[in-house]
């Protein structure tokens, strides 16, 4: 009876440890956590420096409504010898010329494209689009980056209860075990008995050092996805207040802001202007070139020379192989690709939706079914060692009745990871997972203020933070 009662308050100091959090000053929050997986992921680090890298292609496409302007200049020795042969009636006569010659020269040649089939207009345009493509998948990946953080918090957050579980239940097993080979020593069990007892030993610390990988490895991955050492983590709630009433706002809230869908739909708009960009390849250029050039040749005398010119110049593409019109051809299938991908993104966020909402409903059951096992465990148990003392149960009934009251413990524990878990993951299926609707206390990271820094650049090899 002794043991009964060190295992059913040791199990519930456990449970009030993993779910009410130990003290403040160790405590590790939930908030926190997804704060510093927003600041220290690389995996959202890599995206964000992705996006910046999609910025460049709108001032390279912009740069086709610039004029391009070189410069040259030359300068060196020339030799001559010229040999002439002059002829008249009566004889024929011949010279001959050398000298060293030092000419130089230098110029400057600008060239602005008046026309080109409104190709460099619909090039701004597909890198605007990649931009903003680049951008949803930004967003896309802090939901899953902070979908990781949550789960690997959660994860932690129940293998070290399960751990605690495990430890005092060989605690209770062993004192059982002592109990019931005094009782053997004095005749009042078998040893069978015992033999039973030192089994449950045994499958305990089995169960325990299992429950030690589980929460090493929970740790590795909390430190891989948060990107700091798990301290004593602090019980967490379900986010369902940021979610959607029903399934049917959720299912259209899904398919209409997802940043999956937004990207693919992007995507489509990027598709078709590159076959406008291909079509331009028929039209005519129209281009300005203006030249200027002064030369200098030093011999006997000085000699100087100064040309300007302004030429407009028509290209027609009559024909080039026909490999224009292959990509055109090429463009147009990717363009129906793309819109294809525009129905799957929707079919699969429509999907996880739907499952999503299915895991918050289950998780909710779980949670009311196992607090049911666990109190009619606990009463069980009481009930069987009462019912030992008399003689009217075994030893075995004994220890099957604190196992169950182990296994229904541990699945509560594992029951409230999966609300919690399930919350978050429906929040992420309808595209509102992010660091501004959960309200966390970061800055928050605006791709627009790269983008507004280069966009309109002329010059400059330095990236607006100074590398």
């Amino acid at each position: 009876m002794h043991g009964v009662k060190l295992f059913t308050g040791a199990a519930v100091s456990v449970l009030l440890m993993a779910l009410a959090g130990p003290t403040p000053a160790l405590a590790d929050t939930i908030e926190a956590a997804l704060v510093r997986a927003y600041q220290n992921n690389p995996q959202l680090n890599a995206q964000r420096a992705q996006v910046r890298v999609t910025d460049e292609n709108v001032p390279t496409a912009l740069s086709g409504y610039r004029p391009r302007v070189s410069a040259t200049a030359s300068g060196g020795v020339q030799y001559t010898d010229t040999t002439s042969r002059t002829r008249t009636p009566t004889a024929t006569t011949f010279s001959a010329a050398h000298g060293t010659l030092a000419p130089r020269s230098v110029g400057a040649t600008a060239t602005q494209t008046l026309f080109n089939g409104l190709q460099t207009t619909n090039r701004v345009r597909q890198a605007e689009s990649q931009v903003s493509g680049a951008r949803e998948v930004l967003r896309l990946t802090e939901q899953q980056v902070l979908l990781a953080a949550v789960t690997a918090y959660m994860n932690l957050l129940r293998d070290s209860a399960v751990l605690d579980l495990q430890k005092r239940n060989v605690e209770v097993l062993s004192e059982q075990l002592r109990q019931t080979r005094d009782r053997f020593n004095v005749g009042e069990v078998t040893r069978t008995d015992v033999a039973q007892a030192e089994s449950r030993v045994a499958a305990g610390r089995s169960a325990q050092h299992s429950a030690e990988s589980n929460y090493i490895t929970s740790r590795a991955t909390f430190r891989q996805v948060i990107g700091v050492e798990a301290a004593r983590l602090t019980s967490a709630m379900p986010v369902d207040r940021y979610s959607p009433d029903n399934i049917g706002v959720a299912v259209e809230q899904g398919k209409a802001q997802h940043p999956q869908v937004a990207a693919a739909m992007l995507g489509v708009d990027v598709a078709s202007l590159q076959v406008r960009i291909n079509e331009g390849a028929l039209f005519p250029t129209v281009t300005l070139q203006g030249n200027v050039q002064r030369s200098y040749e030093q011999s006997n005398a000085l000699f100087r020379q100064f040309s300007a010119s302004a030429l407009t110049q028509v290209t027609i593409p009559l024909y080039q192989g026909g490999a224009e019109y292959s990509a055109i051809r090429q463009s147009k299938e990717t363009l129906g690709q793309r819109r294809i991908d525009v129905d799957t993104a929707r079919d699969q966020v429509q999907a996880t939706v739907v499952q999503s909402w299915g895991q918050v409903e289950a998780a909710k059951a779980q949670i009311i079914a196992t607090q049911a096992q666990v109190n009619a465990a606990e009463i069980a148990l009481n009930g069987v060692t009462e019912e030992a003392r008399v003689g009217q149960r075994t030893t075995l009934d004994v220890l099957n009745a604190q196992q169950e009251l182990v296994n229904a413990r541990v699945a509560l524990v594992s029951a409230q990871r999966d609300r919690v878990v399930a919350s978050y993951t429906l929040l992420s299926a309808v595209g509102r997972l992010s660091a501004g609707v959960l309200g966390l206390k970061v800055p928050s990271y605006d791709p627009i203020v790269h983008y507004e820094q280069v966009r309109d650049s002329w010059v400059g090899v330095r990236n607006p933070d100074g590398r």
